[in-house]
């Protein structure tokens, strides 16, 4: 049984950070890929950054220079740091690990940025 657990969400003003981690219960390179989405309210889920086995990254256009997605293999944890946050980066934030097509997702953690 695959599981990841998301931790590091909280309250941040405008132009803050927050670093995000994701824990798997087993070794992150046993995924395809693992992934940070996050869901807005009344919005879509979307994914916000991407991390390969072989360690290809890519990010959302809105995120691209502000978040950094990062991995500490001998945690098997995958964070996201996230840097000069604007309100509209107010999201419960989801890890996803892949594998093939098969997702595993957390539980998910708020993310609020107040103006």
């Amino acid at each position: 049984q695959v599981q990841v657990v998301e931790s590091g969400g909280g309250l941040v003003q405008a132009g803050g950070s927050l670093r995000l981690s994701c824990e798997a219960s087993r070794t992150i390179f046993s995924f395809d890929v693992m992934a940070w989405y996050r869901q807005a309210p009344g919005k879509q889920r979307e994914v916000v950054a991407t991390i390969t086995a072989e360690g290809t990254i890519n990010y959302a256009d809105s995120v691209k220079g502000r978040f950094a997605i990062s991995r500490d293999s001998g945690k098997n944890t995958v964070h996201l740091q996230m840097n000069s946050l604007k309100p509209e980066d107010t999201a419960v934030y989801y890890c996803q690990a892949l594998i093939g097509l098969v997702p595993y997702w957390g539980q998910g953690t708020q993310v609020t940025v107040s103006s």
